[in-house]
C-alpha cells in the first residue's frame, strides 16, 4: 500500500508539473522567436539606412567593414546589394561580391520597397531567420541589404530553458517523492502493524498489539477497536480453555460415581429390571464418551497446529495392530492392501486419532465374518471400508454434523467421531468423504497432501515445505 500511496503522489505531481511547465516552455519558445525575429528586423532596418547612406554618398568601400563589424558581433551574416541587385558587400567569408541576386524572392520584394521577414535555408543548407530591407530614401531606392540569423543560436536557448524546467520539474518530484514517501510510511504503519497483530491472532496470541499512536485518526481510532476486540476474544478463548480443562476434571468424577453407584444397585434390583439398568450404565458410558469428545473438540479447535511429515504406512500398521484384539473378538478381520503410501502431511497425532476413529466406527457397525479393508493408495490417499449397512445419500451429507446419528443407528455411538477426523483432516490440509461401498457398507477417502521429495544436484531428497501453521 505504501508503494500505491507513493506512485499515485507522484503520477499526481507529474500531471501538475507537466500541466504548468509543456505550456511554459512552450510559451518561452514562441516568445523566444518572436524576440529574435523583432531583433533581427530592427537590426536589418537599421543596417539598411546605414547601407542606403553609404550607397547614396558613393562611399561603397565602408560597406564590408559595416557588414563585418556587426556579424562579428552577433554571428548573423549581412548581405547588401545596390538597386539592380547587385552584391555590394558580404560578411559571409565565402560570399562574392558582383553577383546578381535580384531573381531572389525577398530581395525583389525589398527592391520594390517591401521588406520581408521569414525563416528559410541558406545555401549551406542551415535553417536561418532572415530580415530583407530595402535601402531607401522615401520612394527612392538605392539598394536592398539581408540579414540572416542562424536558427540553431534560437534553438540552444530553448534547449537550455527546456532543461531548465525539466530540471526543476526533477527536483520537485524528488521533493514530492521524499514527502509523499514519509506521509505514505505515517499513513500505512498503522495498518502493517495491524497486519502484522491479525497474523499474531489468527495463531491463536496477540503478542504485539497494533501501534495506536500514529497514522491518521481513523486508523488510530481502528487500531484501538481491533485491539479491544482481540483482548476480549483472548479473554473469551482463556475461559473457553479453562473450562474444557475444568470440565475435564469435574465431570469424570460425578459420571465415574454415577456409573459405581448404578452397577451397585445391580444386587438388590429385579431380574426383570437388570436390563434397564444396563441400559442406563451404557448411557453413562456414552455420556462419558461424549463429554471426552467435546473436550477434544475444544481443545482442537483451540490449538495452533503446522503439519509435519508422518509416515502412513508405519501409522496404519501400528493402529491395525492396535486394533487387531477387538476386531477379532467380533469375529471382524482388518485387511491392510496396497503399495506403500509413503510420507504425508499431517498435524502431529492427527493421523493416528483419524485411523483410530475411522475403524472405530467401522467396528461398531461391522457384523461378524467380515472384512473391513485399509487400502491405502500412493499419493497420500486411505481408504478404510467397512461392509456394514452402509449410509443413503442424505446420511452421508450430515455425517459431519456434531451429535448427528442416523435414524435407524442402534450403536451406542456419540455423533463426534466423524467431526473430530474432519476437523483434524481439514488442519492437516486434506479432504475426507464418504462413498457407498462396492455391495454394501461405506467407503471413507481421507486425501492427505503427500512429501514430495526432489532429486538434488548433490543426491539428496530435500523435503518440500508445509503449509502454514493453523488455527483452530
Amino acid at each position: 500500500m505504501t508503494r500505491r500511496l507513493l506512485l499515485s503522489y507522484l503520477a499526481l505531481a507529474l500531471l501538475v508539473l507537466a500541466g504548468l511547465e509543456i505550456p511554459l516552455g512552450y510559451i518561452y519558445a514562441r516568445g523566444e522567436t518572436a524576440r529574435a525575429s523583432q531583433n533581427i528586423e530592427r537590426d536589418a532596418a537599421m543596417l539598411a539606412e546605414i547601407t542606403e547612406e553609404n550607397i547614396e554618398k558613393d562611399q561603397l568601400g565602408e560597406l564590408p567593414d559595416i557588414a563585418g563589424d556587426y556579424a562579428g558581433r552577433t554571428g548573423g551574416r549581412v548581405v547588401v546589394t545596390d538597386k539592380q541587385g547587385i552584391v555590394l558587400a558580404d560578411s559571409h567569408p565565402a560570399g562574392r561580391t558582383g553577383i546578381s541576386l535580384a531573381a531572389e524572392a525577398d530581395i525583389a520584394r525589398a527592391l520594390r520597397n517591401q521588406p520581408t521577414v521569414t525563416t528559410t535555408t541558406d545555401s549551406n543548407g542551415t535553417d536561418v531567420l532572415a530580415a530583407t530591407m530595402p535601402g531607401a530614401s522615401g520612394t527612392t531606392i538605392r539598394g536592398a541589404l539581408r540579414l540572416t540569423y542562424p536558427l540553431d543560436e534560437i534553438s540552444v536557448r530553448v534547449h537550455r530553458i527546456w532543461g531548465a524546467l525539466a530540471l526543476v520539474g526533477a527536483c520537485v518530484l524528488a521533493a514530492v517523492a521524499l514527502v509523499a514517501s514519509s506521509m505514505a510510511r505515517w499513513i500505512t504503519r498503522p495498518l502493517r502493524t495491524l497486519e502484522a497483530a491479525t497474523n499474531q491472532l489468527a495463531d491463536g496470541h496477540l503478542i504485539h498489539p497494533p501501534d495506536a499512536t500514529t497514522g491518521p485518526p481513523e486508523l488510530r481510532s481502528l487500531a484501538t477497536s481491533f485491539t479491544r476486540t482481540a483482548t476480549r476474544l483472548q479473554q473469551l478463548l482463556k475461559s473457553q480453555q479453562a473450562f474444557a480443562s475444568e470440565a475435564s476434571h469435574q465431570l469424570k468424577t460425578p459420571l465415574t460415581a454415577l456409573r459405581l453407584r448404578l452397577e451397585n444397585f445391580e444386587p438388590y434390583l429385579d431380574p426383570r429390571a437388570h436390563h434397564s439398568l444396563d441400559e442406563a450404565v451404557g448411557e453413562v458410558e456414552r455420556l462419558g464418551r461424549m463429554v471426552q469428545g467435546l473436550l477434544a473438540l475444544a481443545r482442537l479447535e483451540n490449538t495452533a497446529t503446522t503439519p509435519e511429515p508422518v509416515d502412513l504406512d508405519a501409522a496404519l500398521t501400528d493402529r491395525a495392530a492396535i486394533w487387531e484384539p477387538l476386531a477379532a473378538e467380533q469375529y471382524v478381520t482388518l485387511d491392510i492392501t496396497g503399495p506403500p503410501a509413503g510420507q504425508v502431511w499431517a498435524i502431529p497425532g492427527a493421523l493416528e486419532q483419524i485411523i483410530d476413529n475411522l475403524l472405530a466406527n467401522a467396528l461398531r457397525v461391522s457384523p461378524p465374518n467380515t472384512t473391513v479393508t485399509l487400502n491405502r493408495i500412493p499419493g497420500g490417499e486411505l481408504h478404510i471400508t467397512d461392509q456394514g449397512p452402509g449410509m443413503n445419500a442424505t446420511d452421508r451429507e450430515r455425517a459431519f454434523d456434531r451429535f448427528w446419528r442416523a435414524s435407524d443407528s442402534h450403536h451406542d455411538g456419540t455423533g463426534l467421531g466423524l467431526p473430530i477426523v474432519r476437523h483434524l483432516v481439514d488442519a492437516s490440509g486434506g479432504t475426507i468423504t464418504l462413498n457407498p461401498a462396492p455391495g454394501t457398507g461405506l467407503d471413507v477417502a481421507v486425501r492427505l497432501r503427500p512429501v514430495i521429495r526432489q532429486r538434488s544436484h548433490g543426491g539428496r531428497a530435500p523435503r518440500s515445505d508445509p503449509e502454514p501453521a493453523r488455527t483452530r
